[in-house]
Formats: C-alpha cells, sequence, structure tokens
C-alpha cells in the first residue's frame, strides 16, 4: 500500500476510533457500537456480517480467493476485538472525550475496535490468501464474560475457527512493538465474600460477646500464608483482602463482620487449591472462636492461556512486519485477567500485547 493510502486510511480510523471513544457504551450496552461497527463491515463489502450474537457482538466474514490446499493445517481463523467501555468518568478535555458522565473508553477498546475494521479493510481489498477470516466484534469484556456468552450462543459452531487471535494495547511497550508469550498471558479473575458471625456485645463487655472483627483479622492473616505455604513456589497467586465491613458505633461490638476480596492465578490447579484451603480455613478456624464464617467464592475468568504452536506463527508474522526488534518474546505475562480466556479454552491461539 502507498504512503498516500496508507495516510488516508490511517485518518478515516483514526476518526472512527474517535467516534467510538466519544460515544461509550458499557457491557451488553453496546447497541450504538455494534450497529456501527455492522454498518463498516457492509460498507467495507466484507461477505458476511451477522449481529445480535452473544447480545450485541458481531461478526464479519471474509473469504480469501485463493484455493485450500488439501494438506492446509489452518482452513479459518478468528480475530477478535472488544467493544466495551468502563463505568468510569473520563477527565480529559479534548474534542473526542466521552459524552456520557460514568462512562469511559479507558481500557482501549475503541482501538481494538477500530483496529479489527482496518483489518477488515485491508482485508477486503487483497483477498490473496487461502481460507476464511472470521472478525468477532465482541461485547462485555469488562467484567460481563462476554466471550462466553458468544461462544454460549454458537459463536464457533456457526463461524468455525482452527485458530483464534486478539491483540491488547499495552502502554509501557515501546509504540509499535509486541509481546508474546507461548503459554500464560493473563491471570485467572475471582472474587470472594466471607461473612462472619459471631455474637454482639458492649464494647466495654467483650466476654458477653464473640468478636466476628477478631476473627476476621485471624482469617486475613491466615490466608496471607495461601502463598506462601500452600502453593507451589513456582505458581504465580496473588490473594488480597480488599474490603472489610463491620458495625455501625464505636461502643459495640457487632454480631458479623464481613470481608471481600480477589484470587488471581496461572492455572486451574493453583486455583482449586486456594477455593479448597480457604473453605478450609473459613469451616476451622472461627470455631476456634465460637464463631462461624460463610465463604462465597465466585470463579470469574478462567486464566488466559496461549498455545505455543499458534504463538510462534504470530510471533513470525510480526518479526516480518515490524522486525525483530519490535518483538519480545516472551513477555512476563500479568495478573489482570481477560475473557478472551474462553475462546482460548476452545480453540487454539494467542493473545498478544500491541
Amino acid at each position: 500500500m502507498n504512503a498516500p493510502a496508507t495516510h488516508d486510511l490511517l485518518q478515516r480510523f483514526s476518526a472512527i476510533r474517535r467516534q467510538i471513544h466519544a460515544r461509550p457504551e458499557l457491557k451488553f450496552e453496546e447497541f450504538e457500537t455494534a450497529e456501527l461497527v455492522a454498518n463498516e463491515l457492509k460498507a467495507l463489502g466484507v461477505d458476511e456480517v451477522h449481529t445480535g450474537i452473544g447480545g450485541t457482538g458481531v461478526v464479519g466474514v471474509i473469504r480469501g480467493r485463493e484455493p485450500i490446499g488439501a494438506n492446509a493445517l489452518c482452513k479459518a481463523i478468528g480475530l477478535r476485538a472488544d467493544m466495551d467501555a468502563l463505568p468510569m468518568t473520563e477527565k480529559n478535555s479534548f474534542a473526542h472525550a466521552s459524552q456520557y458522565a460514568g462512562k469511559m473508553h479507558a481500557c482501549g477498546h475503541d482501538g481494538h475496535t477500530a483496529m479489527l475494521l482496518a483489518a477488515a479493510q485491508l482485508l477486503v481489498n487483497d483477498r490473496d490468501f487461502a481460507g476464511t477470516v472470521h472478525l468477532i466484534f465482541q461485547p462485555a469484556e469488562e467484567g460481563g464474560g462476554g466471550a462466553k456468552a458468544m461462544i454460549d450462543d454458537g459463536l464457533f459452531k456457526r463461524f468455525d475457527c482452527d485458530q483464534v487471535f486478539a491483540i491488547h494495547n499495552w502502554p509501557g511497550l515501546t509504540e509499535g512493538s509486541f509481546g508474546f508469550n507461548p503459554g500464560p498471558m493473563m491471570a485467572s479473575s475471582n472474587q470472594f465474600e466471607i461473612l462472619v458471625k459471631g455474637k454482639g456485645a458492649h464494647a466495654a463487655m467483650p466476654h458477653l460477646g464473640i468478636d466476628p472483627v477478631l476473627v476476621a483479622s485471624h482469617l486475613i492473616q491466615a490466608f496471607q500464608t495461601l502463598v506462601s505455604r500452600t502453593t507451589k513456589p513456582v505458581d504465580a497467586v496473588v490473594v488480597s483482602v480488599t474490603q472489610v465491613k463491620a458495625g455501625e458505633a464505636v461502643n459495640v461490638i457487632p454480631d458479623q463482620c464481613q470481608l471481600k476480596g480477589t484470587v488471581r492465578t496461572f492455572s486451574l490447579e493453583a486455583l482449586d487449591k486456594i477455593e479448597d484451603t480457604m473453605q478450609r480455613i473459613c469451616d476451622q478456624l472461627p470455631a476456634a472462636f465460637g464463631a462461624s464464617a460463610e465463604l462465597r467464592f465466585e470463579r470469574q475468568y478462567p486464566p488466559t492461556i496461549n498455545h505455543p504452536q499458534s504463538t510462534e506463527q504470530a510471533a513470525a508474522v510480526a518479526r516480518g512486519l515490524a522486525g525483530a526488534n519490535k518483538v519480545i518474546f516472551p513477555i512476563e505475562p500479568t495478573m489482570g485477567a481477560e475473557d478472551f480466556a474462553y475462546m482460548l479454552l476452545e480453540r487454539p491461539g494467542s493473545y498478544i500485547f500491541l
């Protein structure tokens, strides 16, 4: 592609990105964004455009003109972008800042959507490839499990993919560089809530009650040993108690105390171990004080684990496009979470930082 055409392409999709940024929509509310995506795909000449998948998801289909070889390892791939924004107020003052209080594209999904639309343009313009590309525009990555919703709605049954890939912008990397890891890329995301039940009493007469705040403090201390003494030293695990809520008056020992927090791991085996051990601690430790505790453990996103072969293939493409000096392989994984993990449980593929 010549320089003027490249400039025009950048200008066009930069404008689309800014349009999406100015009008952010939260998880499963991406109606306007999905309509914009569908209309753009149709205007670009994509072969098929399907809407309403997993709620507000959109899939575009582009077929190459080259014949598929009998021994081809990959006949169809999926390229995924997420569309939803975060529930936070933007404080920027540029012209395309969010028009809606409490909604902002703070994670860059507006950029991901524009990138995949630009990829659609390039693929339609040059169909000298064999096989099919499925362009997957996903809703509700930010805590809504939109990837799972699309899968449950028949994503890979209707649009079969031999491999699936996604790119996430990653501030901190050198501009134009790519990060790959042939294994865990992002952690599982899980939340827990514990209700410690004791017996209320006046603070001046603690012997007449069972202090749930004291019991909760022992639980918090016990949880700090989950990583150091329960999991393998080579397993990356983070357990964080982030909320403690109890009582209404300063001179009264309350009846109960609530703990909330998160658990993140790079493997389901480590997650199973953590959950089982937390349950055992909650069953046994409070009883020593005459109290009880109820644990509610919510598994959200599984770990995002890249497939080595797909990751090697994608890294080779990146080296050819950007140069070996622009490819970090392997890159350090992060304990953040990503629901592209659900797609990687269904199909080989890779999640890439840019």
